[in-house]
């Protein structure tokens, strides 16, 4: 069975992004573990098993029933005795809201979000979202009226290496952050994807350089058209998050994206730094 490495870095867990967490003196193996295993969820499962669990996290199947039992032990899954499977516990909606309520830009950035979404007209989302390990988390959304937008909404989780978020947070990041970052993400996708993966990533911050955002078509989902950019909170400690505003491909030709919605989002960014800076 595979291992799953113990890289974590700034946006994703604590720790030295170029550094295994186990080497640090003070890590708590057994807490990481645990962790992992509420992290193997995904908002599409009904229940998982701990066969199901060791598969996603690398972890013998001996530790994760003694894991599972300890979580559903104090509330962070629930057991279903019918089918022999776990499913999250209200415990962890609880870590989830304290979580958010703690990102104050977050309440400030939906206002000017949810004006640009409506400006953007049927179909659009407007999102802001923060790295998690290799994937970016979405911590705000904001939709247009009208039919109905992509199926995203605040904890679905997206690709770091692959979505136009993603890219834009990668283009934010300071070298000795996106440097360790760029090397895991070669480690998952392998040496004979990596080279396309690594141009696409570098044009990303080669756009958000020149223009302040990138645009992304088809390169996460065919389907799908976007651009996105990243933002730096005034908060002291915040992580560097990125914005996005995407929808289908049929109603966000490239066109509109360059000459409409990605400077719009430029300006939502600047907007939001301003009124952060004012909390």
């Amino acid at each position: 069975m595979r291992k799953r490495s113990n890289y974590a870095g700034p946006g994703g867990a604590l720790g030295d992004p170029g550094k295994p967490l186990e080497s640090e003196r003070q890590f708590v193996s057994a807490l990481h573990r645990g962790l992992e295993i509420l992290r193997a969820f995904r908002p599409t499962d009904a229940g998982l098993g701990n066969l199901e669990l060791a598969q996603r996290t690398g972890l013998p199947t001996s530790t994760v029933s003694r894991l599972t039992y300890t979580l559903s032990m104090l509330g962070y899954l629930v057991y279903d005795e019918a089918t022999g499977r776990y499913r999250m516990g209200v415990s962890v909606l609880s870590l989830g809201y304290a979580c958010l309520g703690g990102m104050k830009i977050r309440e400030t950035a939906r206002i000017y979000m949810q004006e640009m979404a409506d400006k953007a007209g049927p179909g659009v989302l407007v999102a802001l979202g923060s790295r998690d390990q290799l994937s970016m988390t979405y911590v705000a959304c904001a939709r247009s009226g009208g039919m109905i937008s992509l199926q995203l909404d605040v904890g679905s989780r997206i690709s770091l290496a692959r979505s136009a978020m993603g890219r834009a947070y990668l283009a934010g990041a300071s070298e000795e952050e996106r440097g360790p970052l760029l090397e895991k993400i070669r480690e998952r996708v392998g040496e004979e994807s990596w080279p396309r993966m690594e141009d696409e990533i570098l044009e990303a911050v080669e756009q958000v350089r020149t223009k302040g955002f990138y645009t992304n078509l088809g390169q996460w989902q065919s389907d799908v058209h976007a651009v996105a950019a990243p933002y730096r909170s005034p908060e002291s400690g915040s992580p560097l998050l990125a914005f996005n505003c995407g929808g289908p491909a049929y109603l966000l030709p490239k066109e509109r994206l360059e000459e409409e919605l990605g400077p719009r989002l430029v300006q939502l960014v600047a907007t939001v730094s301003r009124a952060g800076a004012a909390i």
